[in-house]
């Protein structure tokens, strides 16, 4: 990529940077824990909205494997979900009753408190339905992984997003909170993912899965991304464009071997598909506060009134991170 590109790239990262100061003024401190940050913690990331009933179990997992504190922002939730949170002595929250759109789908609010809080610090940004796989992940915490990319000079560890559901309707077994999701949506799609790479920022864009395969089976191009650089040690300099689809500085994105080999990977277990979510498919498709006006949460509603089941006889039952390496679904690469 040329001069006048990487030109572009540097103002376009110095904007989104200025986007994120801008807009961390509709932030409101409800619980701010950060002075208890030590050096060498992992952060975690995330917004949300009326995810109450996934708290208990979103942050034991994570406490699990080693996260240190949770910086949290709530995008005006009336569940109960803020009040939880303010009670955790390892969360920091915010909340804002501003457009989550207009916050590029959250990027901004988090950008800025990476920007501020996470300078140094190996951060992992998820949203409360995702839980993160990497190589040993059963007998390693996340800091033996965070340790091992330091060693490798590596700055920014990719994930591929795996949706999973239940065998039947997705709205069939009720979830209760505090309870692993996985227990309930515990089947995926083991292949039908496309692969290409953006010419632009160099990030692999990923594709398929139930929701290519069942949402969108007329026109799988317009499917959601897959793809997600969700661990990262941050730098002041570095911005998320898109989610955490991809980074600037574009070198960020190169998670992936460019000369043969693997590098290593993980997966992001993506415990959408549960009984919690018809209902919170047909808010959000009124809110219209997600891409393209909530056209993906058309697709969802439509097709899971008429029929609400996407296990299919390809799919497969997830056991472990070590079954999604034998798939080709994630990696460990030269970890041993």
């Amino acid at each position: 990529m040329g001069l006048w590109q990487s030109y572009r790239m540097r103002l376009r990262r110095k904007r989104y940077k200025v986007r994120a100061y801008r807009k961390h003024f509709s932030l409101r401190p409800v619980a701010d824990r950060t002075g208890a940050i030590k050096p060498g913690d992992v952060l975690l990331f995330c917004t949300l909205r009326d995810e109450m009933v996934r708290l208990p179990y979103f942050l034991q997992y994570y406490r699990d494997l080693g996260v240190s504190h949770f910086l949290c922002v709530d995008n005006d939730s009336g569940d109960g979900g803020r009040e939880y949170l303010a009670g955790q002595k390892d969360v920091s929250l915010w909340t804002t009753r501003a457009s989550y759109k207009a916050a590029r789908f959250g990027v901004d609010w988090l950008n800025w408190l990476q920007n501020k809080y996470a300078h140094g610090h190996w951060t992992l940004v998820v949203d409360p339905d995702e839980l993160f796989v990497y190589p040993f992940c059963d007998t390693r915490p996340i800091r033996a992984l965070t340790d091992w990319l330091d060693v490798s000079q590596v700055r920014s560890f990719g994930a591929m997003l795996l949706d999973m559901y239940p065998k039947g309707r997705v709205d069939q077994v009720p979830y209760r909170s505090g309870q692993n999701p996985i227990e309930i949506a515990s089947w995926f799609d083991p292949g039908n993912y496309t692969i290409e790479k953006n010419p632009i920022y160099g990030n692999l864009w990923i594709q398929g899965g139930p929701r290519a395969r069942v949402f969108f089976q007329d026109a799988p191009r317009l499917a959601p991304a897959l793809n997600k650089i969700p661990l990262v040690k941050w730098d002041r300099r570095y911005t998320y464009v898109s989610s955490t689809h991809m980074l600037l500085p574009r070198g960020l994105n190169k998670v992936y071997e460019q000369l043969g080999g693997e590098q290593a990977s993980g997966v992001l277990l993506h415990a959408k598909f549960i009984d919690t979510f018809t209902d919170k498919a047909v808010e959000e498709l009124e809110r219209k506060q997600h891409y393209s006006s909530g056209a993906e949460y058309k697709a969802y509603a439509e097709h899971l009134s008429q029929s609400p089941e996407l296990w299919c006889k390809w799919s497969e039952k997830y056991i472990n991170w070590r079954q999604l390496e034998i798939l080709g679904l994630m990696s460990k690469g030269n970890w041993a």
